[in-house]
């Protein structure tokens, strides 16, 4: 509905992109928003500090009740007063991880639950766009703009250029969905500065740097976001300042991902920004 923040974070498996996600839709909670997170990874576990416990996904409320479920089938309230929805996938190794995006998609306009007055609406989508079931919240446009999750290791900027490259080709029309950058686990100088280089080839700006922390790998253990954990760890602080520029952020970025060729170069791209020579 209109003026609802409708966001997806994607990233490559790994890199915490369920823990972010987790953690802004916490802050949005905490600055008063109404929040509904919606998790599309088949490991269905994006809820799981939110709710403190893996709660049933769509796909375990259709194999139970069928087609036609109810609100109350599918949205779990958070302690944290957040709505909570896991859209589940197949077993390891049997049938499509896309399947479950659909599936919870349909339940959610046949139930109206996306009409609700939602001040934010979060998707935690696996990076896996190769498949076409992960890119349905980008192509039908259930978001408005999309944040990707990455680290500053080579494959890890390979799944991020991969996304952007659907990212782009859902940009029609002037459509800007590129909403950021979140670089995770930074741990100096020099990672910020590889950060900033892939950011200007790819063109899209960096929402926000977060330091490896101790603290988010001791809320994951304690099914906590580490916002609540340790509010005043640097961690935090800087998911902080993410969600605030998440919910003031009103427009985007058309991304120019690298070609295959380029991503083969990329560092040497990196070395010759560095030095000048593309500048």
């Amino acid at each position: 509905m209109e003026g609802t923040i409708r966001i997806a974070f994607y990233g490559k498996g790994g890199i915490g992109k369920s823990t972010v996600a987790a953690d802004v839709s916490y802050c949005l909670s905490r600055m008063g928003l109404k929040v509904l997170h919606i998790g599309c990874d088949p490991k269905s576990d994006s809820t799981r500090s939110l709710m403190k416990k893996k709660i049933p996904t769509v796909l375990d409320m259709i194999n139970e009740k069928g087609v036609l479920l109810t609100r109350e089938d599918i949205v779990h309230e958070s302690p944290y007063g957040i709505s909570c929805i896991e859209a589940g996938g197949p077993r390891a190794g049997v049938g499509c991880a896309g399947v479950g995006i659909t599936a919870s998609q349909d339940a959610l306009e046949k139930t109206g639950i996306l009409k609700e007055n939602w001040d934010a609406i979060i998707y935690d989508v696996l990076g896996d766009v190769v498949c076409g079931g992960f890119a349905v919240p980008m192509k039908k446009h259930y978001v408005d703009r999309v944040y990707i999750v990455t680290s500053t290791a080579y494959m890890s900027f390979y799944a991020a250029n991969n996304i952007l490259r659907c990212v782009e080709n859902c940009c029609d029309g002037g459509y800007r969905m590129a909403g950021g950058l979140v670089i995770n686990h930074v741990q100096g100088e020099e990672d910020i500065r590889l950060a900033g280089i892939f950011s200007d080839m790819v063109g899209t700006g960096i929402c926000g740097c977060i330091n490896e922390s101790t603290e988010i790998k001791r809320a994951d253990y304690m099914k906590t976001p580490v916002s609540a954990f340790a509010p005043d760890c640097e961690a935090s602080l800087r998911i902080s300042e993410i969600s605030e520029k998440i919910y003031q952020q009103r427009d985007g970025y058309v991304p120019s991902p690298l070609s295959d060729e380029e991503m083969e170069l990329l560092g040497e791209k990196i070395l010759s920004f560095e030095t000048g020579e593309n500048r």
